[in-house]
């Protein structure tokens, strides 16, 4: 009876042991938890970028909606587009400044 009872303790020891293996490789492996990690990490950035990318669009749509429906709208657009100017109106060109090159001196 000792033995069979030693043999189940061996057994379960066994198991055990070999459990604790098994979840150390699967925890630490390269799907591990760091992996997981990583991914979920990756996953909000993602959701972070559709964000954005949704309230570009939702802008641009609203854009074209006063666009297709506001004639000061569209004039506007379409004399920023072409440069053109009303009559009596001036424009200013203001001269580029050179990149500032601050050396310390």
């Amino acid at each position: 009876m000792s033995t069979r009872r030693f043999a189940r303790r061996a057994g379960l020891a066994a198991g055990f042991v070999a459990l604790l293996v098994f979840a150390a490789v699967t925890l630490r492996g390269p799907h591990g938890l760091a992996a997981a990690r990583k991914l979920y990490n990756d996953i909000r950035e993602l959701q972070a970028e559709v964000d954005t990318l949704r309230q570009e669009v939702q802008d641009r749509k609203d854009r074209n909606q006063r666009l297709r429906t506001s004639p000061a709208e569209q004039e506007m657009e379409i004399r920023r587009r072409l440069k053109l100017l009303r009559k009596g109106e001036k424009t200013f060109v203001l001269p580029e400044s050179p990149p500032s090159n601050e050396t310390g001196k």
